[in-house]
């Protein structure tokens, strides 16, 4: 299976007038913080049509991570660091799973099929992660280099959503805090979101210790980056008023982090 460093453009699924698979916010900021949005599109290439579903199927909870691309643009304008953000679907493939998880190319959930990922041949797979995968996967990876070639380690910190009710069950955290062997992030973040007045879940309702968490896994972990998964309930940010609010929570968290946790930093200013 490629790694998405020789593509050949003309057996891309997206075609040229198409949106990247990733844009990057910042991309020569200097300051030790790295932000990441898996999820935050319900994009779909045009040759993959609707895949099958509804109007509100591409638009819901797992097509896309409702309000975490804004949040994480918001943070990236106002801590002027930068953010790499995904531009497609979680659906046309899963950057935060390895590819051989059957969840990257979800099949069902939470009562919904998705016909356009049934019976998928591994050249379709790999269609996919060529086109879209690596090239975000990679474009992560060239901003750590470029960050840890200029000083410190930066903080890696991955922002997604979650659905207030799945499976007809309704989960009360409103955000939740991900983590596995690294706590310097996770144990900030619980503290200041708990003052702040939230109910926080550590590794709840999705833990970090889990294998579905690839972009943590596999470019901060692996070399010791501090790094931390953000999960906001998604009532919480599905308007701009919400938005605005969770974002000035993390940022405040946020511009401490390089001087809390000895990143050699004074201070992100806004």
């Amino acid at each position: 299976m490629s790694d998405g460093s020789d593509n050949n453009p003309e057996a891309s699924l997206l075609s040229a007038s198409e949106p990247s698979p990733f844009y990057v916010l910042n991309p020569l900021a200097e300051l030790p913080v790295l932000l990441v949005c898996d999820h935050a599109s319900c994009r779909f290439p045009g040759a993959l049509g609707d895949m099958g579903l509804d109007p509100f199927a591409r638009r819901c909870h797992l097509a896309i991570d409702i309000g975490a691309g804004k949040l994480t643009e918001k943070l990236a304008a106002s801590l002027g660091v930068t953010a790499v953000v995904a531009q497609y679907s979680r659906l046309v493939v899963d950057c935060n799973r390895e590819l051989m998880d059957p969840g990257a190319f979800l099949e069902y959930g939470d009562g919904i099929l998705v016909p356009g990922n049934r019976n998928l041949t591994q050249a379709d797979k790999d269609a996919r992660a060529d086109a879209i995968y690596w090239p975000y996967h990679n474009a992560i990876d060239k901003q750590v280099q470029r960050l840890r070639a200029l000083g410190p380690p930066p903080a890696f910190i991955s922002i997604h959503s979650f659905t207030p009710v799945l499976n007809g069950i309704s989960r009360e955290v409103e955000m939740g805090v991900l983590w596995d062997k690294d706590a310097r992030l996770s144990d900030i973040f619980i503290q200041e979101f708990r003052a702040a007045g939230f109910l926080t879940g550590d590794n709840v309702p999705y833990s970090g210790r889990a294998p579905q968490d690839f972009t943590i896994d596999h470019h901060a972990e692996e070399i010791g980056l501090p790094h931390v998964g953000i999960e906001v309930r998604q009532d919480r940010i599905d308007e701009k008023k919400g938005v605005n609010e969770i974002a000035a929570v993390m940022h405040a968290i946020i511009e401490t982090i390089p001087k809390r946790i000895g990143l050699q930093q004074d201070k992100i200013s806004a």
